[in-house]
């Protein structure tokens, strides 16, 4: 597999693959704000080709496939694809690719749905994979994603200039200690224009509320979420 020149934070999630296999599934930000909200955006999936593009420990992988439907899933983390193909076995059809990458080995229209769970802002430029997302999903074809708010990581890291597309160093506390992740940051119009420059319809776009078992879980991150959203997400069709 061909690794983009700017790929980042690779080295870390291969350090934290057994980590998020292990934790991932009850982690508050994943299982009761993320996964919420990405769900309410997805159609009736039974029967459908779907892609989990930046597929993780597999937690997406299994729900799709638990609800019927037909899953590829793709990620450049050899550790992550080892964790999703140990949740999931050989029901799903497991590949190490690079989003920054053209998905050569996907045909034109061959699926119905592609899902990218907290992926995309490990891409500096979004021209490529919005492209390709458009020219493999048929027509009528959706396209549900999850990503930081630019709010969110302009405020936190107390950036200069929102207009910026820039490279972002943050350190995550895992069971092994701290790991150092790097992402980009965007303006929330960079993000809205890369999908529609694809040729995409919008129709949704959803800055959820944490759920009630959030707030059990960490009362005053919940209060945080309330007033300020940490991530953003989107559902748009291919015409």
């Amino acid at each position: 597999m061909k690794i983009h020149e700017d790929s980042v934070s690779l080295n870390s999630y291969e350090e934290m693959a057994e980590y998020y296999f292990s934790y991932v599934d009850r982690k508050p930000f994943n299982a009761y704000y993320e996964r919420p909200a990405t769900l309410s955006l997805l159609p009736e999936v039974a029967g459908k080709r779907v892609l989990d593009a930046g597929c993780a420990a597999g937690w997406y992988t299994q729900w799709l496939l638990e609800k019927g439907a037909e899953v590829t899933a793709v990620d450049f983390s050899a550790g992550m694809i080892e964790m999703t193909r140990k949740r999931v076995g050989e029901r799903a059809e497991i590949i190490r690719a690079d989003l920054n990458e053209p998905l050569d080995f996907m045909a034109n229209e061959s699926y119905d749905i592609v899902l990218s769970s907290l992926a995309l802002h490990y891409l500096k430029d979004w021209t490529l994979v919005m492209s390709e997302f458009h020219r493999i999903l048929a027509e009528g074809g959706r396209l549900i994603f999850s990503v930081h708010h630019p709010f969110m990581d302009f405020t936190l890291f107390q950036r200069d200039n929102y207009f910026l597309t820039e490279l972002l160093d943050d350190e995550w506390e895992t069971q092994n200690g701290k790991v150092k992740v790097q992402f980009y940051r965007r303006p929330l119009s960079q993000i809205l224009s890369a999908v529609l420059e694809a040729g995409f319809l919008i129709e949704k776009v959803l800055e959820p509320m944490p759920t009630e078992e959030f707030k059990s879980a960490q009362p005053d991150a919940y209060r945080r979420l309330t007033h300020k959203p940490q991530f953003l997400f989107l559902r748009a069709r291919k015409p």
